[in-house]
């Protein structure tokens, strides 16, 4: 065999077994279908219109690459998705509303899914909003893990749960309406009704003293399951569907982002939680008790093979974007202070992976 003929052997088998390893395709398949040209991004309904804004600012800076496809999945559903393995038929990239776990780490290694890069972006509020002409709530963390929760402590002061009996606020504490508890919110798969169960659930089921001293297992499983009687009603990952029902209806609640209540006050309000109003600078300074850090991940094996992804990143982590002054707190994004932001935008550069011991 002529050395040509073993070149163009040998790079034959290179290109089939990149194809193989990633799936991009079979190796009888021309150079021309080598890979996907376009990047593809799920997860996170909160962080989901922050990742469209930089989607359409990457490509005005970008002519040459595509513009990004990007899902509203819900953090859980997408990083599952992220990790399902390599190749074109898996994100490049996945939007989370909570830090991924160490089981969501290692279900991505059982997948191939080894190297991950992950870029935090900033904070965010979690809100509980109604329509702008109803009354105006103020709650407390407790007030709102009675009113959700599925099972409570006794109201007769039996050291025990039992099932959720009450239907109208005013039930919980006589100062608030009289009106039924009728709440909107996000499904089990998003990363906003994680950090709602840690934050409020857990924050309100730990006021009653012999509650908190449960084991930790009893503890969460007693705090984090919500009603499923009707009180609460699962409204899936579009939270700008929330916002329409809300403005339609004067007598519901709805939980979701800060970043959705930043862009629709003409619409709907936040109440109140422990006395603090969800605003940009409470959240910011640390007084509103609901506010949690957005991340994305990406597949570093991708990096390298699918157009854009590091020009996307750079565009993310820009201080043209998550700055204090960048496009995305326009949007509701609450930035990271200026010495962990640099930290982020040199991580993000050098592609830094996350390793286990980092939680």
């Amino acid at each position: 065999m002529g050395n040509d003929a073993r070149q163009g052997l040998r790079g034959r088998r290179l290109t089939c077994t990149l194809a193989a390893a990633l799936s991009i395709a079979a190796c009888g398949a021309s150079d021309a279908q080598a890979v996907r040209d376009n990047i593809n991004v799920t997860g996170s309904s909160t962080v989901y219109p922050f990742a469209t804004v930089v989607a359409e600012n990457f490509r005005r800076r970008n002519a040459n690459f595509k513009t990004p496809k990007i899902e509203p999945t819900g953090s859980g559903g997408g990083i599952k998705a992220f990790c399902g393995g390599l190749g074109v038929q898996h994100p490049d990239i996945a939007n989370s509303s909570r830090r991924i776990t160490p089981g969501e780490v290692a279900d991505c290694a059982k997948h191939g899914v080894t190297a991950i890069v992950e870029v935090k972006i900033g904070y965010d509020g979690i809100v509980l909003a109604n329509a702008k002409a109803s009354r105006h709530y103020q709650l407390t963390l407790r007030e709102i893990y009675l009113a959700l929760a599925k099972d409570v402590p006794d109201p007769a002061g039996t050291q025990k749960f039992v099932p959720n009996p009450f239907t109208k606020w005013s039930e919980i504490n006589s100062a608030l309406p009289a009106d039924d508890i009728d709440m909107l919110g996000p499904p089990p798969t998003s990363g906003t009704r994680d950090a709602f169960n840690e934050l409020v659930m857990e924050g309100g089921c730990k006021t009653t003293a012999w509650v908190a001293a449960l084991p930790r297992d009893a503890y969460l499983a007693a705090c984090h399951v919500l009603r499923d009687d009707g009180v609460y009603i699962d409204a899936g990952e579009n939270d700008n569907l929330i916002v329409q029902k809300l403005a339609a209806n004067p007598r519901q609640l709805g939980i979701f982002g800060y970043s959705f209540l930043a862009q629709n006050e003409d619409k709907v309000q936040g109440a109140h939680i422990n006395g603090v109003p969800p605003t940009f600078d409470s959240i910011a300074d640390g007084k509103y008790p609901v506010s949690r850090p957005l991340f994305f991940y990406v597949k570093k094996a991708h990096v390298s093979l699918i157009p854009g992804i590091r020009e996307y990143i750079a565009e993310f982590t820009s201080d043209t974007a998550v700055g204090e002054f960048g496009y995305l707190s326009d949007n509701g994004l609450i930035p990271l202070a200026d010495q962990e932001r640099k930290a982020v935008q040199a991580q993000a550069k050098d592609l830094a992976e996350l390793h286990l011991a980092d939680h």
